[in-house]
């Protein structure tokens, strides 16, 4: 008890110096919290659009991941009814489970018979009941709300395209894409020059008459490859052109009802989908969910070529971009407690030049080596302590204002902007182990200078006086 009288008492002899040294810590661990929140934040972010609108976990064909992106038809799941009803239905899943859907992914060509053009397009048919309730999964808590699907409450036929296939298609004016103006080869094809001779200028006259008796409206026609290596051609109802997060995917995407899809790609044949999408009430859950679906994958489904996948697996880019914050926000730790580490030292050295006198005395009077060591040991932890305790109010006030300041910006992977919020509070192993790291470097930078106090010879100390 005494030491750590004296050392408090050590620290407000010079005010100045403690208390620049303190705010160097305080600014540090500051900066540390909250940018520690926002990486976390943003693992969050990225893990909640993740699983909104992918699951926690994908049954699929055991080489669907790896091959099935260029023919998914030869990796269909046949009996996915019973697959659904049995996850459904079992007492350890039933529940951590909150949506369970099919989806059938489709590739294709979409053309637009009006405007003579088409291109290719892959996509996928969902339950939209089932994915607008996927979408309401916040086990975060982000202030936004997701929308209903484009497709809610729309007919059978009805479809869903990304800009960059609007564009393409010229369909830009009935859905009112922003940004899209008709290509200057489009323009010279569809006007004719003086030069054009009779035939084709007859020609040219009847494909305008062909493009004005069209259907009016944001029609596109589907053509895809069935199960049987048949050709088949679906007419769609375009209701909306949706800008995603990547232009080679929006370029290409398309998304439809299920029975849509599964008569496109099967006919009046057997329907099948290529991926049964679950999703947990919470990510913490993941393990047990995964570790019950292989089990029954090797019990009840046994025989089946099935695989269990989760999120952060279908979707490497996770991993990439989580790993990118977490090595830049070591970096950052590394570099604040470096700055620490030489502060703290600075102070303790500069406190044992100025004290040598009285180490001397003590020395004289009996105190031992060890207590002298002790008591510059206790300063640098109790300015590590207040570093961490100030450090981690200044981190939650700021994290707080941010919050509260109304910011937004697009995350990665999505296209809307969503609010900018920084997670410190509640984020208690976080705080935990940034501030007992201030604690333990602020302590150990002045173990040197005090194991040099410890060791100086009483004669050599008392020559000061």
């Amino acid at each position: 008890m005494k030491n750590w009288l004296l050392a408090f008492r050590n620290l407000l002899r010079n005010r100045r110096r403690s208390m620049t040294t303190l705010f160097a810590m305080v600014i540090g661990l500051a900066s540390v919290l909250v940018f520690g929140g926002y990486a976390g934040n943003i693992n969050y972010g990225l893990q909640t659009n993740y699983v909104q609108h992918g699951g926690h976990l994908q049954i699929q064909h055991r080489n669907y991941f790896l091959y099935g992106s260029g023919d998914p038809v030869s990796y269909g799941l046949t009996n996915y009814a019973h697959i659904i009803d049995l996850v459904k239905s079992d007492p350890e899943l039933s529940r951590l489970v909150t949506v369970v859907t099919p989806v059938l992914a489709v590739n294709g060509i979409a053309g637009n018979f009006a405007a003579g053009v088409s291109r290719t397009v892959f996509g996928s048919g969902i339950v939209v009941a089932d994915q607008n309730r996927m979408r309401l999964w916040n086990d975060y808590g982000f202030p936004d709300h997701p929308k209903p699907l484009a497709l809610t409450a729309t007919s059978a036929d009805a479809a869903l395209i990304g800009t960059g296939v609007a564009r393409v298609l010229r369909l830009c004016g009935p859905l009112k894409v922003p940004d899209c103006r008709e290509p200057e080869a489009a323009q010279a094809v569809d006007a004719p020059s003086a030069a054009t001779p009779p035939d084709l200028a007859r020609l040219a006259a009847l494909e305008a008459n062909a493009k004005a008796s069209a259907p009016h409206g944001a029609r596109i026609e589907l053509l895809t490859s069935n199960a049987y290596g048949a050709p088949n051609v679906a007419e769609l109802n375009i209701v909306e052109a949706q800008k995603q997060a990547v232009k080679d995917v929006d370029d290409m995407f398309v998304q439809l009802h299920l029975k849509e899809a599964q008569q496109l790609v099967y006919g009046g044949g057997k329907p099948e989908v290529t991926s049964i999408v679950v999703q947990l009430r919470h990510t913490s859950q993941l393990a047990e969910a995964r570790a019950r679906l292989n089990a029954l994958l090797h019990s009840t489904l046994q025989g089946e070529p099935l695989e269990v996948l989760d999120f952060a697996t279908l979707n490497p880019q996770y991993g990439q971009i989580t790993g990118m914050f977490g090595a830049v926000f070591g970096f950052i730790a590394a570099m604040i407690a470096t700055i620490v580490m030489f502060t703290v030292g600075n102070t303790m050295n500069m406190a044992v030049m100025e004290r040598t006198k009285e180490i001397g005395t003590l020395r004289a009077i009996g105190v031992r080596g060890s207590g002298i060591r002790n008591i510059f040991l206790c300063e640098g932890f109790l300015l590590g302590t207040c570093g961490a305790v100030l450090g981690t109010l200044f981190a939650l006030i700021a994290a707080a204002l941010v919050n509260h300041a109304g910011l937004h910006w697009t995350p990665p992977g999505q296209t809307d902007p969503v609010a900018l919020t920084v997670r410190v509070w509640g984020e208690t192993g976080m705080i935990v182990r940034n501030a007992l790291g201030v604690i333990v470097v602020a302590t150990f930078s002045a173990w040197w200078p005090a194991r040099r106090a410890a060791r100086m010879p009483i004669v050599d100390a008392l020559r000061f006086a």
